[in-house]
This record gives C-alpha cells, sequence and structure tokens, in this order.
C-alpha cells in the first residue's frame, strides 16, 4: 500500500513546479505520502459513519456494533452512555428489537454534512454529521462522533454521540415537537447518566464543534441565550443550577458555562 502511495507521489512530484530548494525531492515525497494517507484516513471514517447509517435502517445490529472498538462509548439523544460494544450491542437489541427488518416499518437514517478530521499522529478521527432519521416518528440528530485506528489498520467507532435538536410525531414538527431527552424513557437503563442536559425544538441545543473556525482558527463558544441549553427562566435558578455542565463523553470540548444571574 505504501508503494502505491509512493507511486502516486512521485507523479505529483514530476508533475509539479520545480522544488524549493531548501527541501529534498525525499522529504517532498514524504510529505505528499502523509497528505495521501491523511486523505484516505478521511475516507474510511466517512465511510464507516455511514455504514452505521444504513445499518440502522434495517435493524442490522450485530454487524452494527462491529463497527465499535471494544470500549466504545454510545449516547443518543439524552438517553445517557453505554459503555464498551457489548452494551451497545444490548442498546440496539432492547431498545428496538432483534436484528433484522421489520415488517411495516419503514427506517431511514439518512446522513449529511460530514466533516472529518485527522489527528496529527494519524491514530484517531473525528467527525461532525448532521442525520435526518424517518422512522415512528421524525428526528434530527447531530453527531459528534470519534474514531480509532486499530493495530489491524481499520477505523472504528470510539465514541459516538448523537444529541437530537428535534423530534416529533408524523403529524408535523411545527406543532408537534417534543423531549427527546430522559434516560428513563425506555429500557436498557444506560451505564452512566447523559453527559448534559439540553433542550430540543422548539427551544435549541447546539453542540460543541470538535474543531476550530477554519478561517479565523477560534474556537467556537456555544450559545447559551434565552432558548439555549442552559437557559434560565425567572424562578429557575436553582433548577438551571443543577444542570450538568462540563464536557463532552470524550473529555476533550469544553462546554461554557451558563450565564450568571
Amino acid at each position: 500500500m505504501r508503494s502505491a502511495r509512493l507511486g502516486i507521489a512521485a507523479a505529483m512530484l514530476i508533475s509539479s513546479s520545480a522544488p524549493a530548494a531548501a527541501q529534498s525531492a525525499a522529504e517532498r515525497l514524504d510529505a505528499l505520502d502523509e497528505r495521501i494517507t491523511r486523505l484516505e484516513d478521511m475516507n474510511a471514517i466517512e465511510r464507516v459513519q455511514r455504514t452505521y447509517g444504513y445499518f440502522v435502517d434495517k435493524s442490522q445490529w450485530t454487524p452494527l456494533a462491529e463497527l465499535f472498538t471494544e470500549d466504545a462509548t454510545l449516547e443518543i439523544g439524552g438517553k445517557g452512555i453505554f459503555l464498551g460494544r457489548d452494551r451497545v450491542l444490548e442498546y440496539m437489541q432492547t431498545a428496538f428489537g432483534p436484528d433484522g427488518a421489520k415488517a411495516g416499518l419503514l427506517a431511514n437514517h439518512m446522513q449529511f454534512q460530514p466533516i472529518p478530521d485527522i489527528s496529527e499522529d494519524g491514530q484517531t478521527g473525528w467527525m461532525r454529521a448532521r442525520a435526518y432519521v424517518m422512522s415512528v416518528g421524525w428526528g434530527l440528530p447531530l453527531y459528534e462522533n470519534e474514531y480509532e485506528k486499530g493495530e489491524d489498520g481499520q477505523w472504528r467507532i470510539s465514541r459516538l454521540t448523537g444529541p437530537f435538536t428535534m423530534y416529533t410525531s408524523w403529524e408535523g414538527w411545527g406543532e408537534y415537537g417534543m423531549n427527546n431527552t430522559w434516560p428513563d424513557k425506555f429500557d436498557p437503563p444506560p451505564d452512566l447518566p447523559p453527559s448534559v442536559v439540553y433542550l430540543t425544538y422548539p427551544a435549541y441545543y447546539i453542540i460543541p464543534y470538535h474543531y476550530p473556525n477554519p478561517v479565523t482558527g477560534e474556537p467556537f463558544i456555544p450559545d447559551t441565550g434565552e432558548v439555549g441549553a442552559y437557559h434560565r427562566p425567572p424562578g429557575t435558578a436553582e433548577q438551571a443550577e443543577s444542570l450538568r455542565v462540563g464536557r463532552m463523553a470524550n473529555g476533550t470540548q469544553p462546554i461554557a458555562e451558563p450565564p450568571r444571574d
């Protein structure tokens, strides 16, 4: 595989303009090989994530669980956090029934706007992506996921978080938006409580970005406005203080403190 990439890199090198005097041909080949590997890795994690969506469509829970690392975490909606690949499978099979498509049920888990990133050492990846879920109702989760490259060179999901920004019945989101953020909604119970308590439509929650503004390089500060995740209506300061303010499940992205009274 490396020899093939170097062949492509060599062709790119030959067709490019004259190299800078301070950089040797070997150094340029190595740099091009790194860029090609990075692009391949970004394609790989996007492929894993899109495959996850297709497995959700027809309740293919066992192959879905195989997309995860052994010690992965799963957090969908406000259900709470499940620890490990076995618990991912248990969650899917208990909450949504055994493996296999169900007669009379049309489910599609469509994913859009993926933005993948790879760490400098090439062993960790992240992706922000939006999903449009059509099933027993309509839902709009927004993923901020993490991936890990195994010793076998395969990428797997190490952390999946999918907070819903809207969830509604078939009657329509404009009038029937509903909460999707309580841990005791259905079995099985999670291993840990939700990483953050937030409001869904008609309020909103801006899921923190794993990356800074691509133009300015500045980190994005989540909105804490009047209907955001940390909204404090008059007289509810004590209740709002109980909201869990901290970090995302991987502990790398701070979530801004709510405004103080």
